[in-house]
């Protein structure tokens, strides 16, 4: 009998990559299933008044050597502090515009993200693509978010708490690493891989690289999020009526 999965071209992706844990696993997943999938790249929005990627607050070096780690193109998508939602869909069309017109064995036909449990987010993704020719795909949706924080940090992930909500996560968590002593100290009521918009991180090692990002907790800040409209900036993760703020650990060279 021929094995009919084998006869199929692997299906050729784009991950959005917001440095994090849940990003990170969820390229590692579609890595693992290579007769299925072929991960072309990663792509990001970086703040270039900061030049950190957004939200999650890492800084573009770090980023770069990420993408170099794990041996695929990175595609920066530059966006202003502050971004309306307007602006960022704007900046998002303008990629998917760039992304068609790159060569057949750059391109890609899908895009990865590393949601969870979030509907109203998986749905604005699923709007967003729909008609452009891009099909979104989510590798890691619905998965125990308890088992998998466990699985992540037992499969060798190192990840920083690079940003947080204070009013949902104790402001001192701020640089402190994603293990299984984080995964203890957290209050019952926040999800352990931060879901929510409780907390973000930046990956520093995990199978899905070659080699550890040479970095290391920085210094600690707490920022104001503004907003370039009535909209929240925090689009992913809007949960809040008024601008908050947020508690940042630096990431710097070891």
């Amino acid at each position: 009998m021929i094995n009919e999965t084998k006869d199929k071209t692997p299906i050729p992706v784009m991950v959005s990559w917001s440095s994090g844990k849940d990003s990170a696993w969820a390229l590692h997943v579609l890595r693992q299933q290579p007769d299925r999938y072929d991960v072309r790249g990663i792509f990001t929005t970086v703040t270039k008044t900061f030049d950190r990627v957004s939200i999650h607050s890492t800084p573009a070096w770090v980023l770069k050597q990420q993408a170099e780690r794990l041996g695929i193109p990175l595609y920066v998508i530059p966006i202003p502090y502050p971004c309306s939602n307007e602006i960022y869909e704007a900046a998002m069309r303008k990629f998917l515009e760039d992304v068609e017109t790159l060569p057949s064995h750059l391109t890609a036909s899908h895009f990865a993200f590393g949601d969870l449990f979030l509907e109203d987010i998986r749905a604005y993704r699923e709007e967003k693509l729909s008609g452009t020719g891009f099909t979104p795909i989510f590798p890691v949706w619905d998965e125990d978010t308890a088992q998998l924080a466990r699985e992540m940090i037992a499969a060798g992930m190192r990840a920083i708490i690079t940003a947080l909500n204070p009013i949902k996560v104790p402001a001192d968590f701020a640089g402190r690493w994603f293990d299984t002593e984080l995964l203890a100290d957290l209050p019952d009521d926040v999800d352990p891989l931060g879901e929510n918009g409780e907390f973000h991180t930046c990956v520093i090692d995990g199978p899905m690289f070659s080699s550890p990002v040479d970095a290391k907790p920085g210094r600690i800040v707490q920022r104001d999020i503004v907003s370039a409209s009535t909209d929240e900036d925090d689009k992913i993760h809007a949960s809040n009526t008024s601008p908050p703020t947020y508690v940042y650990a630096d990431v710097v060279p070891l």
